[in-house]
């Protein structure tokens, strides 16, 4: 019999530390976390915001949060499942919505802190990275991925949290924080996840991601089915038929969605909970009711008895 080493002894399993729960689930990244949520030591007790970004099937969910001792705080949310109400009804999941969901996201916590008349963003789109560089009077420098213009209340910075998604070239995550620094969020990032960077020759063409985000490659796809099969176009593109979209109305209808952003960031009212009165409980029974009840079931079973044994002798004769 060959030797075996017994490598898991019983001093290993007596020492080894189940992982917290989202761990063993796969949601929760806890060493990027750590990294995002600790604080230097001469900030304490500022939070420190992130912009999380997370993809369903249907839409881009982005939130700006901060971690307290007690947990996570929730300070402003936006969703693509919102871009109904300002024009854009179908693909709310691809590219230009992530850019308009970050967009939407910048303007409403930015007007939250009375922050929008001051730091507008980018309202050129151009596709390029914008980057300052200030120095104080202690000689420390630093960078701004806004333009900085008011001395009294800095950029309001954050940092993306992309979760547990794969940060790939190309990935919507990165269009929803570039439509959040465009709209006037201070986020720390560079061009070489955005579409248009060349690994290679280390070169970035703004104008290929600016194309991405008026929605042009949706347009190139949707001309090139319909020039081939009118039918395919049809019904794999049946939401924009649907609300009559053409493949050359997609870059100016993104378009007025960022000017409709940005002139109304603010959330839908809530509409009041009325409740259904057919599917409202009834008053309870009093105790003399329910012994009422009791009684007539009885009585009913009796009859139905009687009859059925009725029934049953005349079928005897």
């Amino acid at each position: 019999m060959p030797f075996v080493k017994l490598v898991k002894t019983k001093a290993y399993f007596k020492r080894y530390q189940v992982k917290y729960r989202r761990r063993r689930e796969g949601k929760t990244d806890y060493v990027a976390r750590r990294g995002l949520v600790i604080q230097d030591k001469n900030k304490f007790g500022s939070p420190k915001y992130r912009l999380v970004v997370r993809l369903t099937n249907n839409f881009v969910l982005c939130q700006i949060i901060y971690t307290e001792i007690n947990g996570d705080k929730v300070l402003a949310q936006a969703s693509s499942a919102e871009l109904p109400r300002y024009g854009l009804k179908v693909g709310l999941k691809n590219y230009a919505a992530a850019y308009a969901t970050g967009l939407l996201i910048a303007r409403r916590v930015l007007t939250k802190l009375k922050l929008a008349d001051k730091y507008k963003g980018n309202t050129d789109v151009t596709g390029k990275v914008v980057k300052t560089e200030t120095t104080n009077e202690y000689g420390k420098s630093h960078e701004f991925y806004v333009a900085k213009v008011a001395e009294d209340r800095k950029p309001f910075r954050v940092f993306l949290d992309v979760g547990i998604r794969a940060t790939t070239t190309g990935a919507r995550v990165f269009a929803a924080m570039k439509g959040a620094a465009d709209g006037g969020l201070d986020i720390p990032h560079n061009e070489k996840r955005f579409p248009g960077y060349n690994r290679d020759s280390k070169e970035f063409k703004p104008e290929e991601l600016k194309a991405r985000i008026f929605g042009q490659h949706v347009q190139e796809l949707q001309e090139s089915i319909l020039e081939d099969d009118s039918e395919q176009y049809e019904t794999q593109f049946s939401q924009y038929v649907k609300n009559g979209i053409k493949p050359e109305q997609i870059p100016a209808l993104l378009a007025t969605v960022h000017a409709n952003i940005r002139k109304d960031p603010s959330a839908a009212p809530k509409k009041p909970f009325k409740a259904d009165k057919k599917k409202a409980h009834p008053n309870r029974l009093t105790l003399a009711q329910r012994k009422q009840r009791v009684v007539e079931k009885k009585q009913r079973r009796a009859t139905e008895l009687a009859s059925k044994l009725g029934a049953s002798a005349d079928d005897d004769e």
